[in-house]
């Protein structure tokens, strides 16, 4: 998680696709303590319930895959809650833009 990219947006008001770390990592304490340290490095105010975000695999690749993309990515994602700022940590740089 340490070497992830952090993105800020305003706002993830839908969280009904957001899940809670615990439902799926048998050590989820330690993974939420990095989670935090890393959010409050980076600004975030420390208030709000850290959760993961998934997302699927056709919004990773443009085409058909059968490596690791195919399971498609976890994002770790906390609203603040005084001014509802999203903060994400994703493991990929960028996203493929969206083909109309």
């Amino acid at each position: 998680m340490r070497s992830f990219n952090l993105y800020t947006h305003e706002w993830i008001d839908n969280l009904n696709f957001t899940f809670k770390p615990q439902d799926f990592l048998p050590d989820s304490g330690s993974y939420i303590q990095v989670a935090k340290k890393l959010f409050k490095n980076a600004g975030w105010n420390g208030d709000g319930e850290i959760q993961l975000i998934w997302v699927p695999p056709f919004m990773l690749s443009s085409g058909f895959t059968l490596n690791e993309e195919a399971l498609g990515m976890i994002i770790w994602h906390v609203k603040q809650e005084g001014d509802g700022i999203s903060w994400l940590f994703s493991p990929k740089k960028k996203f493929p833009p969206i083909r109309h």
